[in-house]
């Protein structure tokens, strides 16, 4: 596993969105089970608020040490 991704992880689990958000690349896409993606940081943060991931993305892509895409598994 990617460092990053773990460090996302472990933050969703902890609720830490304080930590979670400069590891969230500003221009984000995040794609969710249901096939729905949510465009940048903002967004995809309140989303993760109401429903966050368990487990490892399906893919990521990483941007500047960020997760720039992500797509649940």
């Amino acid at each position: 596993m990617d460092e990053t991704v773990g460090l996302v992880l472990a933050a969703l689990e902890r609720q830490d969105w304080d930590t979670l958000k400069p590891l969230l690349h500003p221009y984000l896409h995040w794609t969710d089970r249901s096939g729905k993606t949510i465009r940048g940081r903002t967004q995809v943060l309140a989303r993760l608020r109401e429903a966050a991931p368990t487990g490892q993305p399906a893919h990521h892509e990483l941007r500047d040490a960020q997760i720039y895409r992500w797509k649940e598994a």
